[in-house]
């Protein structure tokens, strides 16, 4: 009887380890899968917000040093801001908004333009074009300076507004800087418009620009936004090229005029120079919310055709 017992007790299937919660599975599921992402978004948003904070409360400290703006907001004043009144600060404001928004507006038609040119009409040397702008955008910018002072010094001899100390001539200058990287980049989004609308329209009797400014441009306004968005932020805050050709404190931009009060080691003002970014900043703020629902929209869509 017993051994009867021992081997059915032995022959006896093992019973299966049990299961863990089905919570506990969730949970960790949910961690490997999504948790990690939210440290990380805290990480990116500390990350990208600590400086904006940290200038609003330079701005915001009287002392006009960055080392009295360690403890963030310890002394509120608006008293940097109201001393812009006695600096050419709105000048250079001006300025910089004007040299911007022409410079974004003329950047997108002649960039439509040609964009319109290389994607529809088929003539010699299109191929050799679009390769000679791609190869031209490869070198740095940097290698141009010494030929575009020297330019425009022999320009200013014989047409003095598009000579050294122009808003004129910085406007041609930044217009030859955006047009290849602008024209490839509306180029791909031309491509994706379907050329059987030109097709259709040429049969009912209407002329290339009718094509282009009453069928094409309106199904291309995203990149349209983008690139006059691109170029508006890229010729406001540049730096380099306006101090080369802007001389004179009056045509001054505000990045050049901004950069003067930090220049001098000892005798920087910090607090003043942290209250013009704040106010500097705040046209590319409304640009880019006001243009937010073009900019995903313009830069994928001329990625892929189709």
């Amino acid at each position: 009887m017993s051994a009867q017992t021992a081997s059915s007790s032995t022959s006896a299937p093992a019973r299966p380890a049990s299961k863990p919660p089905q919570s506990s599975v969730r949970r960790r599921r949910w961690l490997t899968e999504v948790g990690w992402k939210y440290p990380l978004a805290v990480l990116i948003i500390f990350y990208a917000a600590f400086p904006i904070v940290y200038t609003l409360s330079a701005a915001l400290n009287s002392r006009g040093s960055l080392s009295a703006a360690t403890r963030l907001f310890s002394d509120l004043t608006f008293a940097n801001f109201a001393a812009l009144a006695d600096t050419r600060f709105w000048v250079w404001m001006g300025n910089s908004l004007v040299i911007s928004v022409v410079t974004a507006v003329g950047s997108v038609l002649m960039g439509a333009a040609a964009a319109y040119a290389f994607s529809r009409f088929r003539f010699s040397g299109r191929r050799v074009g679009l390769t000679s702008l791609l190869v031209i955008q490869m070198f740095p910018q940097v290698l141009a300076f010494t030929a575009i002072f020297l330019t425009l010094l022999a320009l200013g001899e014989v047409v003095p507004a598009l000579g050294i100390d122009s808003k004129i001539a910085l406007i041609c200058v930044y217009f030859g800087g955006v047009l290849g990287a602008n024209t490839f980049l509306m180029y791909g989004f031309f491509n994706t418009v379907p050329v059987e609308i030109d097709e259709s329209a040429k049969i009912d009797g209407a002329t290339h620009a009718q094509i282009f400014w009453q069928l094409i441009i309106p199904l291309v306004t995203p990149i349209l936004a983008v690139v006059a968005l691109l170029s508006f932020i890229g010729t406001y805050s540049e730096f380099i090229v306006a101090r080369i050709v802007l001389t004179s404190e009056q045509n001054w931009t505000v990045a050049l005029g901004m950069y003067g009060w930090v220049s001098d080691q000892l005798q920087a003002n910090w607090g003043l120079f942290a209250a013009g970014a704040v106010i500097a900043a705040i046209p590319i703020l409304a640009l880019s919310l006001s243009l937010q629902r073009y900019i995903v929209g313009g830069l994928t869509s001329g990625a892929v055709k189709g």
